[in-house]
This record gives structure tokens, C-alpha cells and sequence, in this order.
């Protein structure tokens, strides 16, 4: 992907984007990135978030619904690897993540409300693919994020 900045992004597309709310820490070794949306709402569950990123990422960006649960997380070391190898740009979670100072060396776009230590649970509840809406923003299968330090953007086409 092309060097980008959301803030000139905004500066040339506004209005027809929309920004995130500013809640989100950069947590992976890349603090920019972006691509086609692919999407999954899930609570305490992360079965479905292994799911996504087993399979080719092609360069997107999977971002995760995990209804803002502060109660454990949904991403570690060990699942960005795995997104990294298959190809994904980066990983938006409306929840946490943990093995923190290893996701720093993974270069992978991660931001996520926060990091807890405890895993998740392993039901394999949630859903993929449907519109998923947190920090004012609907996250729809097939549109386009960009993220940076400014923040987080939405279109429905693509910016670059």
C-alpha cells in the first residue's frame, strides 16, 4: 500500500468519509495501514476472529466488534502472526488485546481499546460479514479503512 496520511485524506475527501472517535491505542509494529474492510462481531469469544485470519488476508483489514468488552482478549501474539503471514494490512478491535510487547514487533497495523492478560473463551459465537458500528462510525464488509496515529477513516470506495 501507497504512503498515506488520514488527516490529508480527510483534507481532500471531506465531506464522504467518516472518522472514528480517537479511543484507540496502536498496539502492532505498524501504526499505518489500511485496505478493504472484512468484519466480525463477537463477544468474549474469539474462535471467529482465528477464522477470519486463517484465510488469505489480501491485504484488508479485519475489524473486530468486540462490543467494547474490557473483560479479556481477542487478539495476542500468536493470532497477528498468523495475520501477518497470511497477508492481512491490519486488525481494528473494539475490545483488547494482549502480549503486548510482542504484537510491537509483528508488522501489523493493530489498534484496540486497551490490553487485558486473560484470554477469551472458545465457543465459536459471533458472526462475519455484517456491518458492524462502534466509536460513531458503521464498518460495512467491502469498504475502505485507513489508519494512522491521526486515527481511524472510512469510505466507501477506495482513497489511494
Amino acid at each position: 500500500m501507497q504512503s498515506f496520511s488520514t488527516a490529508d485524506l480527510c483534507d481532500t475527501n471531506d465531506p464522504g468519509i467518516d472518522v472514528a472517535a480517537p479511543i484507540f491505542t496502536d498496539f502492532g509494529g505498524r501504526s499505518s495501514f489500511g485496505g478493504e474492510i472484512a468484519t466480525v462481531r463477537v463477544r468474549n469469544d474469539n474462535v471467529l476472529v482465528r477464522a477470519a485470519l486463517e484465510e488469505p488476508g489480501g491485504r484488508r483489514v479485519l475489524v473486530i466488534d468486540g462490543a467494547g468488552s474490557l473483560d479479556c482478549a481477542l487478539l495476542g501474539d500468536r493470532l497477528a502472526a498468523i495475520a501477518y503471514a497470511k497477508g492481512w494490512a491490519g486488525i481494528i478491535l473494539n475490545g483488547c488485546v494482549r502480549d503486548t510487547e510482542s504484537l510491537e514487533t509483528i508488522p501489523l497495523g493493530v489498534k484496540a481499546l486497551g490490553a487485558h492478560p486473560r484470554k477469551s473463551e472458545k465457543h465459536g459465537s459471533g458472526v462475519r460479514g455484517e456491518p458492524v458500528s462502534f466509536a460513531g462510525v458503521e464498518f460495512r464488509q467491502g469498504d475502505f479503512v485507513y489508519a494512522d496515529r491521526d486515527g481511524i477513516i472510512v469510505s466507501d470506495r477506495s482513497l489511494l
